[in-house]
């Protein structure tokens, strides 16, 4: 656990979308891995969430195609310090219902809730359209890591 204060002074928000974290476990090289590997750290300068929309569509997909993996899924989240974010009330939805697929949508509602300063999603093409709309930049994982890397190592050289 790191007790330095982030160089900008604020903790950088990140909302993971489920493609991300479940690339990030299945996968032990790649952007969405490294990006859980520095969020396992709990670096004061970053903070991660995802929806609890999220949470259930991962495990509903784990339970059908690997139920095995589920016990060390749940371990490993623990580890993320991720804040879970409600699912988002009926009336959210509806105020954003076709601006992006329907699939897509709690998704989308999870991150504004969130206060994310980050959208981080394997699906980026689907959320292009959004690109600007919203107080959160959306990325891909490699080009989130583009970002916030530079700020992990300033961070870890300074004493």
């Amino acid at each position: 656990n790191y007790t330095k204060k982030p160089m900008a002074g604020k903790r950088l928000k990140v909302f993971l979308d489920s493609n991300v974290i479940i690339s990030g476990l299945f996968s032990d090289k790649g952007s969405p891995r490294i990006i859980l590997d520095i969020l396992s750290l709990d670096l004061p300068l970053l903070s991660c969430a995802t929806g609890e929309y999220n949470i259930v569509e991962i495990e509903r997909n784990l339970l059908k195609k690997m139920p095995a993996v589920l016990p060390v899924y749940r371990r490993y989240l623990k580890i993320l310090n991720l804040e879970i974010v409600p699912l988002p009330l009926s009336k959210d939805i509806k105020k954003l219902s076709g601006q992006i697929a329907d699939k897509d949508v709690p998704v989308l509602a999870s991150a504004i809730n969130s206060n994310a300063d980050f959208l981080v999603t394997g699906d980026k093409k689907d959320f292009e359209k959004l690109k600007g709309n919203y107080p959160f930049k959306i990325l891909s994982p490699s080009e989130f890591l583009d970002i916030i890397l530079p700020e992990v190592f300033k961070f870890m050289e300074t004493d």
